[in-house]
């Protein structure tokens, strides 16, 4: 008996890599996920190697997860990938407390991140 099969949500040309519990602010990573989104793969992987951004070694390391999936699983030929969609999204936030003047308190907020990374094969135009 076992359970049905699920449908594959994306496309035939497409891979997808999902990296969860990022430790820094949707926000700043969405600043990252946006320098990549639509541009191809090999000069995505350039800007992120020399971005100063702290996150960015964990968004390369997913986009080459992305990238590792199309080429094993779907079997997409890896000099044609476009970054077709990268987005953020929230995880949990950690509450720290701060003592701070006056018996009073100073709430800190640590908030994590989720990394979606999709890459699709595009046609090379002549």
């Amino acid at each position: 008996m076992g359970k049905q099969k699920r449908e594959r949500t994306l496309a035939d040309s497409e891979a997808k890599a999902v990296c969860r519990m990022l430790r820094v602010s949707p926000q700043k990573l969405n600043l990252v996920a946006a320098s990549i989104r639509g541009k191809k793969v090999g000069a995505a992987l350039a800007d992120l190697t020399f971005s100063r951004k702290r996150i960015s070694g964990d968004v390369k390391k997913t986009l080459m997860s992305a990238i590792a999936n199309a080429e094993n699983n779907h079997d997409l030929d890896v000099d044609n990938l476009v970054v077709a969609e990268a987005f953020v999204g929230k995880a949990l936030v950690m509450k720290r407390f701060q003592p701070r003047a006056r018996g009073r308190v100073g709430r800190i907020q640590k908030p994590f991140s989720n990394l979606t990374i999709v890459v699709r094969e595009v046609e090379e135009t002549a």
